[in-house]
């Protein structure tokens, strides 16, 4: 009889202090899950917008496997977390308000990489609210890594393809092959060639830090080694795109452009970006640290997460819901329309005459309406107006916008062999020297608000974003003024500042009364 009481009184005593494994964690990823869905679909125009890049984009289609990674590095954790029950963090509403404000601005503005960056951010945020610190410093990496999703990185091209041209004409030269040398434009005894965005090296670039970042994550344990193998991630795609633009153009020339065809396609395709991953992981393998195992049993535990505590988390939910309910009362879509204006009748010693069909105009899409002519002094100077029109800004109707500019993106027709800028009246506008089917001219080109004339594309979205928070029209112009370079830009310039002071005032005038038409 005495032993089965002692029986009894074993079997009623707790087995263990540590939670059930697979009911912890299954809090955690019901927890994520519905922040998740809470927070993507408010926000489900930017999420799907981000999607569909990763979807049509070579460049960004490493993002399909962000979210995939992310939930394979939160299972490989998964007997750590179980030991860790939730701690929200109500407070972090308030930075959650600071990126809904950011995403606010993308939007108004149309910079669709600020609002998805900031839908990122937010994500981020209401995951570490929800979960809390302790959690959170578990999944540091993961939750970083998450930003590898936002399909960011197109303010990089016009350097690397300034690059990647210096460097392959450095080794042409070196190599004892003639060139001659304008912009991203280059010409060999047998041959024209000119580096676009293909051959940037972007896409490898940020795939290349995306698997180094995984790769340092999974295979490194102090800071200063994961810092290192990023620096190669960064510099051995780089390198290795200068050396296939090099390949490309010496087998051209060596084989007569027999060989050169369809060899770039191949080259730059998933098969060198193998090559490029294999030599990374090549180097890094000499740096391997064997990984720290944490006993789960050794984690302190926390309190379970109490109804409450998930109630303080109601202002988060409403600041999450506040931005996009905000945007629609600012909404503003309109019917299409047209604008139309007039340009400056010629002064004395000019004479004016409408653009010619067929003449070069600069690439701005979604304008409005538009207005060009030709001016030609009597002393057969000539100078090409071209003027572009916007207002009700809108989604495929932005004046500042990717692929907006004097040469359409990967275009074959024309060419900017020289960028830089001009001091015209107290403003500094841009100038460059840009090459056409018919001629080489030297261009003038600037932003137009009414009243005022702006340069750069930051300053002219502010400007755009703060009149369409305060209710007034965002009706804007860009002014491209082109005229004959040959082979004086100091003389072309010349031709382009008497023209601004016989005309720059009444052109001014006649793009603001313009404006101030639009609706």
């Amino acid at each position: 009889m005495k032993r089965d009481v002692e029986h009894e009184v074993l079997d009623a005593e707790p087995p263990s202090a540590t939670p059930p494994k697979h009911e912890g964690f299954a809090v955690i990823a019901v927890a994520l899950a519905a922040v998740s869905a809470w927070v993507l679909g408010w926000y489900w125009p930017t999420a799907s917008g981000i999607a569909a890049i990763w979807w049509r984009s070579d460049t960004f289609a490493h993002g399909l496997v962000v979210f995939p990674v992310f939930a394979w590095l939160l299972w490989r954790k998964r007997e750590r977390l179980a030991a860790m029950p939730p701690q929200p963090v109500p407070w972090l509403a308030l930075p959650a308000v600071l990126m809904g404000f950011g995403w606010l601005l993308g939007e108004l503005v149309s910079v669709a990489a600020a609002s998805q960056f900031f839908l990122m951010a937010m994500l981020v945020t209401a995951y570490v609210a929800v979960l809390g610190w302790p959690i959170a410093r578990v999944l540091a990496f993961p939750l970083v890594f998450l930003f590898f999703g936002v399909p960011i990185g197109d303010f990089l091209l016009p350097a690397l393809m300034g690059l990647t041209a210096e460097f392959t004409v450095a080794a042409l030269r070196f190599s004892g092959v003639p060139v001659f040398q304008e912009g991203l434009q280059f010409i060999v005894p047998n041959g024209r060639w000119s580096v676009v965005e293909a051959c940037s090296g972007i896409r490898y670039l940020i795939a290349s830090l995306m698997v180094g970042a995984l790769y340092a994550y999974l295979n490194y344990t102090s800071l200063k080694r994961r810092l290192l193998f990023m620096l190669v991630a960064l510099l051995v795609p780089i390198l290795a795109n200068w050396l296939r633009a090099y390949m490309i153009v010496m087998i051209g020339y060596l084989s007569d452009n027999r060989f050169a065809v369809g060899f770039d396609h191949l080259i730059y395709g998933w098969v060198f970006f193998g090559v490029v991953i294999l030599l990374m992981f090549w180097i890094g393998g000499r740096w391997y640290e064997a990984p720290v195992v944490v006993d789960a049993a050794s984690v302190r535990q926390a309190p379970p997460v109490s109804s409450g505590a998930w109630l303080k988390l109601l202002p988060l939910a409403a600041v999450v819901a506040a931005f996009p309910l905000l945007v629609r009362g600012l909404d503003r879509s309109t019917d299409d329309f047209s604008m139309a204006m007039q340009l400056p009748a010629a002064s004395a010693a000019w004479s004016a005459t409408a653009l010619p069909t067929g003449f070069y105009r600069p690439h701005y899409k979604g304008g409005r309406g538009e207005a060009g002519a030709v001016y030609r002094a009597d002393d057969g100077r000539m100078v090409a107006v071209h003027v572009v029109l916007f207002a009700a800004q809108e989604v495929g109707h932005e004046m500042v916008t990717w692929g907006n500019g004097l040469v359409a993106p990967e275009s074959h027709v024309a060419a900017v062999l020289a960028a830089g800028s001009q001091r015209l009246d107290g403003t500094v506008i841009r100038s460059a020297s840009l090459a056409t089917p018919r001629d080489r001219y030297h261009v003038w080109n600037w932003y137009r608000l009414p009243g005022k004339t702006l340069t750069g594309d930051i300053e002219a979205k502010l400007w755009l974003v703060a009149d369409r928070l305060l209710g007034r029209p965002d009706a804007s112009a860009v002014v491209t003024l082109m005229t004959p370079e040959a082979d004086d830009p100091a003389a072309a310039a010349a031709v382009l500042q008497a023209f601004v002071a016989a005309h720059g005032a009444a052109l001014d005038a006649a793009v603001d009364t313009a404006l101030q038409g639009a609706p």
